[in-house]
């Protein structure tokens, strides 16, 4: 395999909504680059970048794979990825290390939730994207009005530079403004083509969008505007060179057609990567140096060699597959390098080309490229590698908390080390979700974006290491906090023969603003409690919050203030004023009017407009607070705030409500106070819990 300098190559992460068709068009583009000798096809499993087992069952992408295509003598790094709102966070990652998006849309639906959030994701990093308007051969095709809902809700600078050559089943090719060429292809999925003039019948409405595309470069760049209302238009030359500074300064944004499913319109997709898209020469790469200040790192490859890891892959075969961007530099194989985030020496193996799962081994990895490398030692999602003496890292990316919680349990006894084992291996894969075990009930949890997710992690640890669990009831993530300042008073003495142990300490607890967790102040004057003993009693203090004092939840949003004591010259220790500290705590709940928290979820809710009224009905009916509804064609969104607690069996409800129209998106937003009425019965179910008895609902 050739070795690509930063000039020839393009970074593409293909984002979009569940079903829009990512994966078809990655394998059609692999199939016409030559990367691969067969077509492959999502409803047959066949295609190259889902190639998990979970994604072949399920027909969707799960998590984002790399492959690459040669074109034109250049180099396309593809990252397809997940367009399900419980794997976004994947999305994010690829669209961290790509150097332009294209947003594939189903032509049916237009945009939905996840392209929206994709398209939120690409503009907070300044990325290029380019429109894919994919599937223009289904029922209901259009291009008029997915273009009318891409203006809306995305940017109305999105500009079509291809017409399609009929729509719905007489979809049969694509007419190229910039080119002024026709591309008729043949129906029989091969990908060949003809290329010839434009239609008489599409030639009017050609020169009318061919027009709407000169005025809209010529709006992104002030010469080019002077040269404009000069001659009243743009040469080819002008048009082509405009049209690539405004898509690489994110100001316009090319829309293309394509069927992936029939091979149509890829191959000058293909065309319009290599023209208008950035390579890597052309985007710096953020980093930051030893102060934190902000450095913009050329893709040089004559400059000290610096790698940013975006994903990590458990395989239980190869082991640990990490997936790097080199940022400047190169790397060599059989070579050490430094991870500078974890300030240790790593030995590079065999340096790989990821196609998919395929992996091919090559010699160097350049500035601005994509690749992969089996079996590091200490390297994780999120770390720097390089040269040791250049400074500059890369900031890691943000990975959402998790949401939602099972308790999980091994169907077989001997399972229980493996599980442990297991989940770390997936921790390091998938960042959002999160394994451990809940220190009252000694449940083990996992936790992660949704049911979805959960039931995939779970899934992957059968499939991949053979450990079989059970789910049990997804737990809600309740906290504590008080309402009220008070002081306490906690003294632990005991006598025993030989030494007792003694521990005296005042406190002073006060609430503190949502979202603050929790904060220890110590205001000793005097020595009236030794320095040492200071960290026992908030030792004591953080035991005894993360068990809480109602239903055994961890309390948060206060402060604990130790301001006086005793202690004894003898008898006094760090276990006596831990304890001390603890009595204290307790003290302090039975006046600081304890009360429970409870997470509430941002929710968006997409369906048709008739389902509307009984679907906020449902939202109020779940506690939910209506923010705001719009209408975007015939489907109308609404936005709420509701309880996590209620939205636990919202997807089955919406699924049934709306014969499987609706879809929805939730992500937490805050917590907010229980009522009480609902307080009474979370308490009383904690009570039964470490009881074992059962409660009566109230």
């Amino acid at each position: 395999m050739k070795v690509y300098d930063a000039a020839s190559i393009r970074n593409v992460a293909l984002v979009g909504h569940t079903a829009s068709g990512k994966t078809q068009l990655t394998s059609a583009i692999l199939s016409n680059a030559g990367a691969v000798n067969r077509f492959g096809k999502v409803d047959e499993g066949t295609t190259v970048t889902d190639f998990d087992e979970e994604e072949i069952a399920r027909k969707h992408t799960l998590a984002a794979s790399l492959a690459y295509a040669e074109w034109n003598k250049q180099k396309i790094n593809l990252i397809d990825t997940p367009g399900i709102g419980n794997f976004l966070s994947d999305a994010r990652a690829a669209l961290h290390v790509a150097d332009a998006a294209l947003v594939v849309i189903d032509a049916v639906s237009g945009v939905m939730v996840q392209t929206e959030k994709a398209w939120a994701a690409a503009q907070d990093l300044g990325l290029p994207r380019m429109v894919v308007i994919n599937r223009i051969d289904r029922d209901r095709a259009s291009l008029e009005r997915s273009l009318q809902s891409l203006r809306d809700t995305c940017d109305r600078t999105v500009i079509p530079i291809q017409l399609p050559i009929g729509e719905e089943k007489s979809f049969r090719g694509v007419v190229d403004l910039v080119t002024k060429k026709a591309f008729t292809f043949r129906p029989d999925e091969s990908g060949a083509f003809t290329e010839g003039p434009i239609p008489d019948d599409m030639r009017s409405a050609a020169d009318a969008a061919r027009e709407a595309l000169i005025e809209m470069v010529a709006e992104a760049d002030e010469k080019l505007m002077e040269k404009f209302f000069d001659a009243g238009t743009l040469t080819d030359d002008e048009l082509v060179a405009g049209l690539r500074g405004a898509t690489a300064a994110a100001k316009l944004f090319p829309l293309v057609c394509t069927s992936a499913l029939l091979n149509m319109g890829v191959q000058p997709l293909l065309d319009s990567v290599l023209a208008y898209l950035p390579s890597p020469a052309d985007r710096p790469f953020k980093g930051t140096d030893k102060t934190g200040a902000e450095v913009l790192r050329q893709a040089d490859e004559k400059a000290p060699a610096a790698a940013f890891v975006w994903k990590t892959i458990a395989d239980p075969f190869a082991g640990r597959i990490t997936l790097f961007r080199v940022v400047s530099g190169s790397l060599k194989a059989d070579s050490t390098v430094h991870n500078k985030s974890k300030d240790v020496p790593e030995r590079l193996g065999h340096l790989e080309l990821l196609l998919g799962k395929t992996q091919t081994p090559v010699p160097e990895i350049k500035a601005g490229d994509l690749g992969a490398v089996a079996k590091l030692k200490d390297t994780l999602t999120n770390d720097t590698l390089g040269d040791k003496t250049d400074p500059v890292t890369f900031p890691p990316l943000k990975f959402p908390e998790p949401v939602l919680a099972y308790a999980i349990e091994p169907k077989s006894r001997g399972d229980e080390d493996k599980i442990s084992t297991a989940m770390h291996r997936l921790e390091e894969e998938d960042p959002s979700i999160h394994y451990s075990r809940d220190p009252q009930t000694k449940e083990l949890l996992l936790a992660g974006q949704g049911q979805l997710h959960i039931e995939v992690t779970v899934a992957k640890l059968k499939r991949r290491f053979g450990v079989d669990v059970i789910l049990k009831p997804p737990r809600i993530p309740y906290r504590e906090t008080i309402k009220a300042a008070t002081e306490a008073h906690g003294r632990h003495k005991k006598q025993t023969g030989g030494h007792g142990q003694f521990g005296d300490c005042k406190i002073k607890v006060e609430p503190l603003p949502r979202g603050s967790d929790f904060e220890f102040v110590d205001d000793i004057f005097g020595g009236s409690i030794p320095r040492q003993f200071i960290p026992a009693v908030e030792k004591g203090i953080q035991d005894a919050r993360t068990r809480g004092y109602l239903a055994g939840y961890p309390m948060v949003d206060f402060r604990v203030t130790v301001f006086d004591g005793s202690y004894h010259d003898v008898d006094s220790n760090e276990l006596s004023f831990k304890l001390a500290g603890s009595l204290a705590f307790k003290d302090a709940m039975t006046r600081a009017r304890p009360t429970i928290l409870e997470p509430v979820m941002d929710v968006e809710v997409y369906a048709p407009s008739d389902f509307a009224g009984d679907l906020m009905g449902d939202l109020n009916g779940r506690r939910g607070r209506i923010a705001g509804m719009d209408t975007r064609g015939t489907t109308t969104v609404i936005k709420a705030q509701v309880p996590m607690s209620e939205m636990l069996t919202y997807e089955q409800h919406l699924t049934s409500a709306t014969g499987g129209r609706g879809s929805y998106h939730m992500e937490y937003s805050h917590y907010d106070e229980v009522p009480a009425h609902q307080q009474t019965k979370i308490i009383a179910a904690a009570r039964a819990e470490r009881t074992g008895v059962e409660v009566e609902e109230a």
